[in-house]
C-alpha cells in the first residue's frame, strides 16, 4: 500500500550536496498526491537556479516508479521565496517586492574585473531562462552602457515617474550611465546617495528571479546606502591575487558583515592565463594552492577564471564560456547554501593576554593574543608571491591585545589590535588548530 511515509522513505537517500542532508530531512518534499498507481508531489529548492535540479528530480522520479504499485510519478521543481532578500523598506508598491535573490558583486578595489564578472554572471542566468536584473550602482564610473555596448539608450518612465529598465537579451537593465550619457558625474555624496536611493526603489524591476548589483569600488556611502536599504541574499567578492586586492577582499569582508551581509565566496579573476603552445598555466599574481582565499579568510573560493579575451569584449552577444558557467554555478549554489545555513557564532570574551571563544555545545577555544597576531594571513603580513610571513614575530609588541572583535558570520572573527592592525581575519579552523 503506497501512503506518504513509503513515498518520504524511498526519497531519503537524496543528499543536497552542499547542505549535506536528504531532502526529506531538509523538507524540501512537499504537497505529495497519491491517486491510486498516480504520484505526484514538489521538491521546493532553496532557489530556482539550482544547477542540481535535474539531478534531483531524475533520482526522485526513479525512485518512486520503483515502489510497487506507482505506475506513474509527477515531480514539480519549485524554489522557495528568498524571504531574506525582501526590501528592508516594504512596501506593497515597493518595485523591489516582486524580486527574489538580491545578490552584490563588489570588490574594494577598482581593475580586477568586477563589472565584467557581474554582467556575466547576470547574462548565464538570464541565457538560461531566469528572470535576471543587473543594476549599476556605480554613479561615478558607471560600466554597463559600455559593457553591453548600449549607446544613446531610450529611458522612458510612466506618470509616476518611475523608471523602465532597459532590457537587452532577456535580462533587465539600470545604469546611472543611461541617464547621463557620456557626461561625467560631478556631485557630492548626498547627491549620489539620492541617486542610488531612485536606481534602487524607483525603477520597475517587475517579477525577478535574481538582482545582480554591480557595486562601485571602496566602503563608502553608496556601499552602506546599499546595505541599509536592502535586505541583501548575500555578497560576491571578486578579487586578483595581487597584494593590495587582498588587503581590499579583508576590507569588503569587514565591510559587508559588520551590515549583517552573508559573504556567498570569492570569485579569483585573472587567476592565470594559459599558454597557446604548451598549454601551461602561468599564475601572474602567485600559484592558487599556495594560502588560499579559503585558508586566509574562511570563506569559499567559488571560481578560478583566468584571463580570456572574450572577457576583454563587449557583451553583444552571450559568452557561452565554461568558466562564466561554473562561476555561475557555484554563485547559485552559494545563494541557496547561505539560505539554510546556521549563521551561530561563539560567545567571545578578550583580555591583556589572550582571545577566548566559548561554542554553544560546551566546546571552549583559548589563543595567546600575540600567536594569534603572529598567525594573521592578510595581505599585509603574508608575501602574495611566496607565502613566506612579512611580519616578524620579534617585532609584536609584548603588550599585543584585541581592542575589538567582530564576528564574521559562522566563519572567522575581524580583530582590530593596540598596534593599530585590522585587516585581520581569522578563520575559526585557524583558531581551532592555534587552540590545540
Amino acid at each position: 500500500m503506497i501512503n506518504e511515509e513509503t513515498i518520504l522513505k524511498s526519497l531519503k537517500h537524496i543528499i543536497d550536496p552542499d547542505l549535506k542532508k536528504d531532502i526529506v530531512t531538509l523538507g524540501f518534499v512537499k504537497n505529495i498526491v497519491i491517486n491510486g498507481a498516480q504520484v505526484s508531489l514538489d521538491i521546493v529548492l532553496t532557489t530556482p537556479a539550482c544547477p542540481v535540479k535535474e539531478e534531483f528530480r531524475a533520482q526522485a522520479e526513479k525512485a518512486l516508479i520503483a515502489l510497487d504499485g506507482v505506475r506513474t510519478v509527477k515531480v514539480n521543481m519549485t524554489a522557495q521565496q528568498a524571504a531574506n532578500a525582501q526590501p528592508a523598506a516594504a512596501g506593497a508598491n515597493n518595485p523591489l517586492s516582486k524580486v527574489g535573490a538580491i545578490i552584490a558583486v563588489s570588490s574594494c578595489k577598482g581593475g580586477v574585473g568586477k563589472s565584467t564578472m557581474a554582467g556575466a554572471l547576470a547574462q548565464e542566468l538570464a541565457h538560461r531562462g531566469y528572470k535576471v536584473g543587473l543594476l549599476d550602482a556605480d554613479i561615478h564610473g558607471p560600466s554597463l552602457p559600455t559593457l553591453f555596448n548600449i549607446v544613446n539608450a531610450e529611458v522612458h518612465v510612466n506618470k509616476q515617474n518611475q523608471i523602465f529598465p532597459i532590457e537587452k537579451d532577456g535580462m533587465k537593465m539600470m545604469s546611472f550611465g543611461f541617464l547621463l550619457g557620456d557626461a561625467p558625474a560631478v556631485m557630492r555624496g548626498p547627491i549620489v546617495t539620492r541617486y542610488i536611493q531612485q536606481l534602487l526603489f524607483n525603477v520597475l524591476w517587475g517579477e525577478l528571479d535574481y538582482l545582480f548589483i554591480d557595486m562601485p569600488p571602496g566602503t563608502g556611502d553608496v556601499q552602506l546606502t546599499i546595505t541599509q536599504s536592502v535586505k541583501l541574499t548575500g555578497a560576491v567578492i571578486v578579487t586578483t591575487r595581487q597584494s593590495l586586492s587582498l588587503v581590499d577582499v579583508s576590507r569588503g569582508i569587514l565591510m559587508f558583515e559588520r551590515v549583517n551581509v552573508p559573504i556567498l565566496g570569492v570569485i579569483e579573476n585573472m587567476a592565470y592565463f594559459s599558454c597557446d603552445s604548451c598549454d601551461k598555466k602561468h599564475f601572474i599574481f602567485g600559484e592558487s594552492h599556495a594560502n588560499s582565499i579559503q585558508e586566509r579568510f574562511g570563506i569559499p573560493t567559488l571560481a578560478e577564471v583566468p584571463l580570456l579575451p572574450r572577457l576583454t569584449q563587449n557583451f553583444d552577444a552571450y559568452i557561452g564560456n565554461s568558466f562564466i558557467q561554473d562561476a555561475t554555478d557555484h554563485v547559485i549554489r552559494a545563494v541557496g547554501k547561505s539560505s539554510m545555513e546556521d549563521r551561530s557564532v561563539p560567545g567571545i570574551t578578550y583580555d591583556a593576554k589572550s582571545i577566548t571563544l566559548k561554542w554553544n555545545n560546551g566546546r571552549v577555544w583559548k589563543v595567546d593574543n600575540k600567536v594569534l597576531r603572529a598567525s594573521c594571513q592578510c595581505a599585509l603580513c603574508i608575501n602574495e608571491m611566496t607565502g613566506e610571513k612579512i611580519i616578524d614575530e620579534a617585532k609584536i609588541r609584548p603588550d599585543i591585545a584585541a581592542t575589538q572583535i567582530s564576528p564574521l558570520g559562522n566563519y572567522a572573527i575581524g580583530v582590530t589590535w593596540n598596534d593599530g592592525h585590522s585587516s585581520g581575519i581569522y578563520p575559526y579552523k585557524n583558531i581551532e588548530q592555534l587552540a590545540r
